[in-house]
């Protein structure tokens, strides 16, 4: 044989400018990933997927007895527990696939020290995993409109849009902390904190009409805040309004931070194998 016929090219930038085709390539390996994780969530368990209902459920009726009941905030006559419950599914998504993402390099470290693949799938599959939960959670929102005889019209067509930003922010975020996590593991942490920090300054339990003046636009910085108002425009239809402004505003944030956790973590990602 010929020297010729075993030509070996190492060229740095390959993995970036074949980025799309290595994703395509390893797309089994994805598929394995995210069945694995949601295989492994719930093993063990007595109640296994129940607990994609139960634990949003319980702090729905925590969130609908504070801030309905005791607080009293205004709902525009929609019941307060559709109110929230319409509140509690997005953030329930984006806190469970920003936490499994965030961790997801790190739980995954010895196949990365050992094996090539686009590292990007690690955190995409488990934001894939937590998009199942959404799918499975939204049997709270089909129970409770069956409670109140509530009947969603032509605004729930526009669901899927508000659910692909709530992916562009869980995205975002995760590759940007995963992406840290592995050199500062500080960060398991912090990310705890953040969630549930995040819960209390979103408008789960209220609305964001209650923020008034100027300072709605500074609170439509996060990203949440328009997501969750997407929500409950698809979901409670003309009974709800949608601030367009503010809309924009947090949807323009969503695409940011997508943006720069994705370009992150590509930068970063030729070292994971050499740090983790």
């Amino acid at each position: 044989m010929s020297e010729d016929e075993f030509d070996i090219i190492i060229d740095p930038n390959r993995r970036r400018s074949n980025f799309r085709k290595d994703l395509w390539n390893y797309r089994g390996l994805f598929y394995f990933l995210s069945w694995r994780d949601i295989l492994v969530r719930y093993k063990q368990t007595v109640l296994g997927v129940l607990w994609s209902i139960i634990r949003p459920l319980m702090t729905i009726f925590v969130f609908t007895i504070i801030f309905g009941r005791l607080a009293k905030l205004p709902s525009d006559g929609v019941p307060y527990l559709l109110l929230v419950s319409a509140g509690m599914i997005p953030w329930q998504f984006f806190a469970n696939s920003f936490t499994e993402a965030s961790n997801s390099l790190i739980a995954n470290a010895t196949m990365l020290s050992k094996v090539y693949f686009p590292r990007i799938i690690i955190p995409v599959s488990s934001v894939v995993v937590s998009f199942i939960d959404l799918l499975i959670s939204f049997a709270i929102m089909i129970g409770i409109y069956i409670w109140y005889q509530f009947v969603p019209d032509w605004h729930l067509i526009f669901l899927p849009l508000f659910i692909l930003q709530a992916i562009f922010v869980s995205m975002g975020l995760g590759f940007l902390v995963s992406a840290l996590n592995v050199r500062y593991r500080d960060f398991r942490y912090i990310v705890p904190f953040i969630v549930q920090f995040g819960l209390y300054i979103s408008p789960v339990g209220f609305k964001t009409s209650v923020v008034t003046g100027d300072l709605k636009y500074l609170y439509a910085l996060n990203p949440m805040v328009g997501v969750i108002d997407g929500f409950r425009w698809s979901l409670l239809g003309g009974n709800f309004s949608l601030d367009k402004s503010t809309f924009a505003i947090s949807l323009i944030m969503s695409v940011i931070i997508f943006i720069i956790g994705f370009n992150y973590f590509r930068k970063v990602e030729r070292n994971f194998a050499d740090i983790i």
